[in-house]
This record gives structure tokens, C-alpha cells and sequence, in this order.
């Protein structure tokens, strides 16, 4: 079968590899998969893998073979959990086993979903239904994921909340705070990216720059009670911590790996923050996903910007960089 292989840094494929065998697995004909900031790493070599290894972990398809018993219906068309646990650590055991000390991601640990065909455990499949189109589908896994973060904070209607940061993650976010009856603005330097933020439900946007300003208007000066940062750097995390009113909360979702300009230390036990850095989701997470995108409450596909065929990988991850593009699809 035809898939998308990484075989050294920075060097891409497209190969002819042995289709999974079986083993109790539902095969799934991969239909929609979606480019995120890990298999970009991975391409890149910032995340070791062992070479050749298929890319890629988030996927939507079709349900090919199931065994007998599993409670998965052939022609089912289903997302992908990509994610594994062994079941049987200390984190397993206290009900976190996107936190196993054992796991393995799809793409990463184990050969991905960027090919024609993937064999996973029935547990990890969730029926996606008809009235969610392959386009949105595209969304679903990274959806579940920011699900996942706002579990940890217990915001309320009338509240305030600063996502920084309107890339995929961040206009997920907006649109989740929004369902949730929070007052949102959504900070970005992209003009147009504001403006679907804004189309989403934000109910002001800003540049970087101005934030401060805007929040402080639509808080008479208090700052806002949650700030999302879904950038994952330095200095965006400084920032947030910076707007943030006092008392308030910093849902860290953007991955954070170092940097060298130090953080306001000094701010957060003036303001005695509380900072939340969630990772991963659960498969609760990825249900309630797919429940909010079949009811139409989400708006995911003007968050695709680019849908290309897995021939054209090498392009397609050339686009996550482009000032233009969102969410990046291939279609199997």
C-alpha cells in the first residue's frame, strides 16, 4: 500500500509498504488525514523516530474489517484515537492513560495513519456520524485535545477569557469558551485571522500589541479571568500571564520546549495564577468532539484552508508554514 514515510530528517517519501496485518484489529481505510505541529517535528527530526516510519496520526475512514464481537460495524465511518497505553502503570491505573508512562503515538512510536490502510484496537475507534463532513472530519482529533485542555478550567458564562494565538488550536478554543458563554478575544498579528475568530464568535480580537487595551476596556481594568496561550513560546506565555486579571487562570496549551527571555516570575504570586498545561485527550474527549461537531454548534471546516492528495505530501507540508494556510488535509 501507498504511505507517506519519513526516512531521515528532513527527507519525505511516498513508499509502497506492507499493509498491517491482523491480529483482532479493525482494519481502517484511511480516508482524511490531518498535518499537525508533532509530525512536523518528526519530518524535521526535533522528535527521534525509528527509520523509515509512516507519518502521521490524526485520521478519519472507513471501517473495512472488524472482528466478530467488537462492537465495530464494517462501513462505520470512524476517527482514530491515535494514541496508546499499556493499561497497566501507576497513571493507567488512576484513570490517565494519555499520560502512561508506557504510551506510544501513532507516527511517532509506531507507524502512523498517513497511508491507505491502519489496523487498531476496537477501543480506539468512535463512529463519526454522516452529518460530519470529511472536511471538518479533518478537525476532529485536534479538537478533541483542546476539549481535553478545557476540562481542567471551570469557566462560566459572563466571564472573560484571551486566546492567544489563532491558528487551529486557537480558533478551536474561541469557538469552545464561546459555547460555553465566555466572553472571548482572540489575539493574533494576522489580520485574517482575527477576522474568523471574530466570525466564530470572539467578541474582539487584537493584535498583540493592543491586547492589553482592549481587555482592559471590556473588563473596566480587571483583565480577563482565563487566558489561553496556543502558541507555545516564551514569550507568548509571558504575555498571558502578564493579561491575566488577579486570581486568575493560564491554560498553557501550546507545547513549550525552552527559551531564553525568563518569565514574569514576580507576576505569579502577585496575582497567585494558577497555570494548567493539559496534554493529549482521552477518548471521552474525542466524543464530545464529534457530539458538538454533529450538532453544528462548531463551525470546523472554513478552519481547513488546504486539502491536497497524500501524492502531494511533500507540498502539503510545506503549506503548514505558508502566512495562508490553517489546517492542512491530505485526502488517501
Amino acid at each position: 500500500m501507498r504511505a507517506v514515510t519519513v526516512t531521515a530528517p528532513s527527507s519525505i517519501a511516498i513508499s509502497d509498504v506492507d499493509e498491517p496485518e491482523g491480529g483482532g484489529g479493525v482494519l481502517v481505510k484511511c480516508q482524511t488525514v490531518g498535518i499537525c505541529g508533532t509530525d512536523v517535528k518528526v519530518l524535521k527530526g526535533a522528535i527521534p523516530v525509528a527509520y523509515p516510519r509512516v507519518m502521521g496520526h490524526e485520521v478519519m475512514g472507513e471501517v473495512v474489517d472488524a472482528p466478530q464481537g467488537s462492537g465495530v460495524d464494517v462501513g462505520q465511518r470512524v476517527l482514530v484515537d491515535p494514541g496508546s497505553a499499556c493499561g497497566h502503570c501507576d497513571l493507567c491505573h488512576r484513570g490517565r492513560p494519555h499520560l502512561c508512562r508506557n504510551a506510544g503515538l501513532m507516527g511517532r512510536e509506531v507507524d502512523g495513519v498517513f497511508a491507505e490502510y491502519v489496523r487498531v484496537p476496537p477501543h480506539r475507534v468512535l463512529t463519526v456520524p454522516d452529518s460530519v463532513s470529511d472536511r471538518a472530519g479533518g478537525v476532529l482529533q485536534v479538537l478533541g485535545t483542546c476539549i481535553h485542555a478545557q476540562r481542567a478550567v471551570d469557566v462560566f458564562p459572563g466571564q472573560v477569557a484571551a486566546v492567544i494565538g489563532l491558528g487551529v488550536s486557537g480558533q478551536l478554543m474561541v469557538q469552545l469558551l464561546r459555547e460555553r458563554g465566555v466572553t472571548v478575544v482572540g489575539i493574533t498579528r494576522s489580520e485574517w485571522k482575527r477576522e474568523l475568530a471574530a466570525k466564530h464568535g470572539a467578541a474582539a480580537t487584537a493584535a498583540p500589541d493592543a491586547a492589553e487595551a482592549v481587555l482592559s476596556d471590556l473588563t473596566d481594568g480587571r483583565g480577563p479571568d482565563l487566558v489561553v496561550e496556543a502558541v507555545g513560546t516564551e514569550r507568548t506565555l509571558a504575555q498571558a500571564i502578564e493579561l491575566v486579571g488577579i486570581g486568575g487562570e493560564v491554560l498553557v496549551f501550546g507545547t513549550l520546549t525552552g527559551g531564553d527571555a525568563g518569565l514574569p516570575y514576580y507576576q505569579f504570586y502577585f496575582k497567585e495564577l494558577t497555570l494548567y498545561n493539559p496534554r493529549a485527550a482521552l477518548p471521552g474527549d474525542y466524543a464530545a468532539g464529534i457530539e458538538l461537531a454533529a450538532s453544528g454548534r462548531l463551525q470546523l471546516e472554513p478552519i481547513v484552508t488546504h486539502t491536497l492528495e497524500l501524492a502531494e505530501a511533500e507540498r502539503a507540508f510545506e503549506l503548514v508554514h505558508d502566512p495562508s494556510s490553517l489546517k492542512v488535509l491530505m485526502t488517501v
